[in-house]
């Protein structure tokens, strides 16, 4: 990840957990607004502002109902302009604006992933 001193937003994403969970996708992903479209940049630094998202505390309340074990966790790491704050919450994410960032950043490690099988040789 980049220094906190980067103006740069920089997001490390993790999933685990959940119906069809696989170790090897769980590994975190970096998300760099830098490596974003300008769009997308400045939704992701509007989902970052909206959700507060550094004023969540690092653990959200589970919401989880009792032996409800497929429900997936996320750990978001967001580096901006010398603020670094790591959290961590388990569906279902109640709050509709942290929501709408981890379906965000959910859509950008599918973009990632699809881009790195796509740049693979094939064989």
């Amino acid at each position: 990840m980049e220094q906190a001193g980067s103006e740069c937003t920089c997001v490390e994403f993790a999933t685990s957990g959940g119906v069809a969970y696989f170790p090897g996708l769980a590994r975190p992903t970096t998300i760099k607004a830098d490596q974003l479209s300008e769009e997308e940049a400045h939704e992701l630094d509007h989902l970052v502002a909206t959700s507060h998202f550094f004023d969540l505390p690092e653990r959200m309340p589970d919401n989880m109902a009792p032996g409800a074990a497929d429900y997936r966790q996320f750990t978001i790491t967001i580096i901006k302009g010398g603020q670094s704050h790591t959290m961590m919450v388990s569906e279902p994410v109640e709050d509709p604006e942290l929501k709408r960032l981890i379906s965000f950043l959910e859509g950008q490690v599918k973009i990632q992933r699809a881009k790195a099988r796509n740049a693979q040789p094939k064989e």
